[in-house]
């Protein structure tokens, strides 16, 4: 068994009392605090685009599958806000700020609002998204290995339920017969 090195409590101590304006962020944390609140920005812009086409396709759902099809774009849709609230907390957390103007929002999302104009068309769109999230966050997730323990895992959580939303639209599809 590998022994860890691990700092002697008043070397903590001390640094703990340094730099303390700076909150959770400590001499160890290793990434580029910068880079990751640019990135962790594009994440919640995709978050928010995501709920807006979500709740769009909520009110807009008809046809004989519209309510089972839309309670669950209503569900994935208040995941997704749970998901931008999450990155903005952390976002903070680093020292940064949470990019929520409007403008230039679909610009910094990674996925894109098409509307669709049948449920068919809704649940592809939302199952683009999906797909388009998943590989964003898979490579966020790898480019902060260890230098962000605590983003990463964050990322990791959201990545999971990004998952759990495409399988539940894959099997949407498959139930309204596309």
């Amino acid at each position: 068994m590998k022994e860890a090195a691990m700092t002697d409590v008043q070397t903590l101590r001390k640094r703990a009392r340094e730099n303390i304006e700076q909150g959770a962020i400590t001499p160890g944390y290793k990434a580029d605090r910068n880079k990751v609140v640019e990135l962790l920005n594009g994440a919640l812009a995709t978050e928010i685009v995501c709920v807006l086409r979500y709740k769009r396709h909520y009110f807009m759902a008809s046809g004989i599958h519209a309510q089972a099809v839309a309670a669950e774009f209503l569900q994935h849709a208040n995941e997704e806000q749970g998901h931008a609230d999450q990155i903005a907390e952390r976002i903070v957390q680093l020292g940064g700020e949470p990019n929520l103007s409007p403008d230039g929002l679909s610009s910094r999302s990674h996925s894109e609002y098409i509307e669709g104009t049948t449920l068919t068309d809704m649940i592809k769109e939302d199952l683009v998204a999906e797909r388009v999230a998943i590989d964003s966050y898979k490579e966020l997730i790898n480019y902060l290995g260890d230098d962000d323990p605590t983003s990463r895992r964050m990322l990791e959580q959201i990545l999971a339920v990004e998952e759990e939303h495409a399988d539940d639209l894959v099997t949407l599809l498959e139930q309204i017969g596309s």
